[in-house]
């Protein structure tokens, strides 16, 4: 199975995204968003940003967990991965993004 993003709806009527691994695994969420448009030009941002290892913000959660931030060229944050058990972990995650992301389909669950 190849990556792909799924682009859903929440409860409260927002869009929002994830980049899924191969696997099936969620390796980027986005924020939520009011219009699926802005979901779609986030998708584009994350396709274009993700190559760029500059882009990337390794941060550590308050319970010593890693973690990282995909942003854009503006600084703004497009997605963010789940917690990782170490940092070796976050980095694999991040080749991930960079090796999917450019080429993953999207497809829309809403």
């Amino acid at each position: 199975m190849a990556a792909k993003f799924e682009i859903a709806k929440s409860s409260n009527s927002q869009f929002y995204f994830h980049l899924k691994a191969g696997n099936g695994e969620i390796i980027l969420s986005s924020e939520q968003f009011t219009a699926k448009a802005n979901a779609n030009k986030g998708i584009e941002s994350v396709k274009v940003n993700a190559p760029n290892d500059a882009r990337y913000e390794r941060k550590t959660s308050s319970a010593d967990e890693p973690y990282f931030v995909l942003k854009a060229a503006n600084g703004e944050a497009l997605g963010r991965s789940q917690m990782y058990s170490s940092k070796t972990a976050m980095e694999t995650g991040i080749e991930s993004v960079k090796a999917n992301a450019p080429t993953a389909a999207v497809e829309d669950l809403t």
